[in-house]
């Protein structure tokens, strides 16, 4: 039967048996997604290629030694892994995680304003540059529920299964992170008018 046919626990089962064929479908089946999401998150294709090497040596590990427990959720498991690594990763350099985004992209890039004068583009380009300031101040739970949401346009069930929470516990941190940015923009008396 060819390979491509076959499920994840079948191809996990094919691979525990000697075939190395089985393995590589797998990774095949989900480089894309995983790759996208590393990416994302570290904002260096060098380290992504990285982490994702070490994503799939901890898979390959951990279903060789039988330690893999299927229950259906194999990308789910894979993409745990990732984030974890991405964790360990900025905890052993002793730096934050670059959820800031970029100069050059923004959180409020699709708010569009048509018929408005240089002057007031300068100044919601300021108010929003303002706001972009207060995002590092988040909790980092609330500050990476935001940024995947924003950022990456990733379903709160993407979130969920990427940080190893609830539904309910990622649409909570969002909520509380954008109560947190209104207290902040409130307290610094950021206007938000589009003219």
């Amino acid at each position: 039967m060819k390979l491509s046919k076959l499920s994840e626990k079948e191809l996990v089962q094919s691979y525990i048996k000697g075939s190395e064929a089985a393995i590589e479908e797998l990774i095949t089946r989900h480089k894309s997604t995983v790759f996208t999401y590393i990416v994302c998150k570290v904002r260096n294709e060098a380290l992504a290629e990285d982490i994702f090497q070490d994503t799939f040596i901890k898979v390959i590990n951990t279903i060789k030694r039988k330690k893999y427990n299927d229950e259906g959720k194999f990308l789910p498991w894979v993409m745990r892994i990732a984030h974890n690594l991405i964790v360990d990763y900025y905890r052993k350099s002793n730096r934050m995680s670059t959820t800031s985004g970029t100069d050059d992209f923004d959180i409020f890039d699709v708010v569009q304003c048509p018929d408005r004068n240089i002057e007031q583009d300068l100044e919601t380009k300021q108010s929003y540059s303002d706001i972009k300031g207060l995002i590092k101040y988040l909790p980092d739970d609330q500050k990476e529920v935001l940024m995947m949401r924003m950022y990456y346009d990733m379903s709160f069930k993407e979130i969920s299964e990427s940080t190893n929470v609830s539904i309910n516990t990622a649409l909570g941190r969002m909520r509380y992170a954008l109560i947190n940015l209104r207290k902040m923009i409130a307290e610094r008396n950021i206007s938000l008018t589009v003219h």
